[in-house]
C-alpha cells in the first residue's frame, strides 16, 4: 500500500446490550467498531486544506507526509486546531510550514536534551560506582545486604546477568575469558552495560548510607531521595527522546521533586506546572553546571529558541520571567 498513511477517526456503535466494564481507568464503556480507513496522501492534503490549513506547496507537503506520516504530525497540528469541534478546524492563517517548523524544533530539542542526559548518566554511573566501591569493594552490586528490597535486588541481579550475557562489549568478554572468580565482572565493568533506568532503580534500592549520600552531595543535591526522583525523571525524558516522541509541550507523568534547600543556584520564581518540561530542563541545567561548569548547553538552548522564534515557551511550562532566573542566565 505505497504512499498511504492513516487518518484516525472514531465511529461508535452502541449494541443493544448493557455496557461492559472496560480495562481503561474510566470504568464503563460501550463496544466500538473500528472503522478507520487508510487515506492516500493527496486525500490527506485535501483533508488538511478542508480544515483550513494553508498549504502553499502541495508537492512539499506530500513529501513530508510520505516520510513523517499524518498521524505523527497530528501531535503538532493539535495546538493549532479547535479540537472540541469534530471536524478539527485550524485557526485562521495557520500554515503547513508552521506545523513543520514545530515538528523540526521538537526534534532538535530532543537531540539537545539527549546530549545533556547522556553526560548526566555517565557522571551518575561514575559516582555511584566510585563511592560504593571504595567502601564496599568491587562487587558491591552483588551484596544483597546493601539493598533495601530483596525482591527488587533479585530482579535487578537477574536482569544484569542477562545484559552481561548478551552484550558484545569487548571488556566483558575479556573478563570472562581471563577470570573464573568472581563469576561476574566488577561493578565498574558490569554497570557499564545497564541503562539509566536500571541505574536509577538500583540507586533507589540502596540502603541509606554515607556513600549513597556522597553521590548526591557530589552533585550539590542535599539528599539521596531528591536525586532518586531526578534520576527517574531523567529516565522518563530520555525514553521520550529516544523513541522520537513529542517533548516540547508534553505533560510529563514522572516529575522530579523540587528542592527546598539546595547548595547551588536554583529556581526562585513560581513554577507554572511541575508536569511541564521546564522543571526537568532546569534540573538538567543544574546537573550540567555541576558536571561541566564550562558547558554550552544553556547557550545552545537559547540558540534553538532564537532559531524558531514563533515557538511558545509557555507551552513548555516556562514562566514569563524565566530568563531572569539566575539558573538560566
Amino acid at each position: 500500500m505505497h504512499g498511504i498513511q492513516f487518518v484516525y477517526t472514531f465511529e461508535t456503535t452502541r449494541p443493544a446490550t448493557l455496557p461492559v466494564r472496560s480495562a481503561h481507568p474510566g470504568g464503563f464503556s460501550y463496544f466500538m467498531q473500528y472503522r478507520k480507513l487508510p487515506l492516500p496522501i493527496p486525500d490527506q492534503i485535501q483533508l488538511l486544506q478542508s480544515r483550513g490549513l494553508v498549504i502553499h506547496d502541495t508537492v512539499k507537503a506530500a513529501h513530508y507526509l510520505s516520510v513523517i506520516s499524518y498521524y505523527r504530525l497530528r501531535a503538532y497540528t493539535y495546538p493549532f486546531q479547535n479540537n472540541s469541534d469534530p471536524n478539527h478546524p485550524f485557526r485562521v492563517g495557520v500554515t503547513f510550514d508552521q506545523i513543520l517548523d514545530l515538528y523540526i524544533f521538537d526534534r532538535e530539542l530532543r537531540l539537545l536534551v539527549l546530549d545533556a542526559i547522556e553526560r548526566i548518566e555517565i557522571a551518575l554511573r561514575t559516582q555511584i560506582i566510585y563511592q560504593m566501591s571504595l567502601i564496599n569493594g568491587s562487587h558491591w552490586h552483588e551484596n544483597i545486604s546493601l539493598f533495601r528490597n530483596k525482591g527488587h535486588f533479585n530482579r535487578d541481579t537477574k536482569k544484569l546477568q542477562r545484559e552481561l550475557k548478551r552484550t558484545s562489549e569487548v571488556f566483558i568478554g575479556h573478563y570472562y575469558n581471563k577470570y573464573s572468580k568472581p563469576k561476574h565482572p566488577p561493578s565498574w565493568m558490569s554497570l557499564e552495560v545497564v541503562s539509566l533506568g536500571f541505574l536509577s532503580k538500583m540507586y533507589e534500592n540502596l540502603k541509606l548510607s554515607k556513600e549513597k549520600k556522597h553521590v548526591a552531595h557530589h552533585f550539590g543535591i542535599p539528599h539521596p531521595f531528591l536525586l532518586e526522583s531526578w534520576m527517574h525523571a531523567f529516565t522518563n525524558v530520555r525514553n521520550i527522546c529516544a523513541h522520537h516522541s513529542r517533548l516540547w509541550n508534553r505533560k510529563l507523568t514522572v516529575i522530579p521533586k523540587l528542592p527546598k534547600n539546595i547548595k547551588y543556584t536554583w529556581l526562585k520564581g513560581n513554577i507554572v506546572s511541575i508536569h511541564k518540561p521546564y522543571v526537568v530542563f532546569s534540573c538538567i541545567l543544574y546537573m550540567m553546571d555541576r558536571i561541566s561548569p564550562g558547558h554550552t548547553w544553556r547557550d545552545r538552548f537559547y540558540a534553538l529558541l532564537k532559531k524558531y522564534p514563533d515557538i511558545s515557551t509557555s507551552e513548555m511550562g516556562f514562566p514569563a520571567n524565566w530568563k531572569k532566573e539566575a539558573l538560566w542566565q
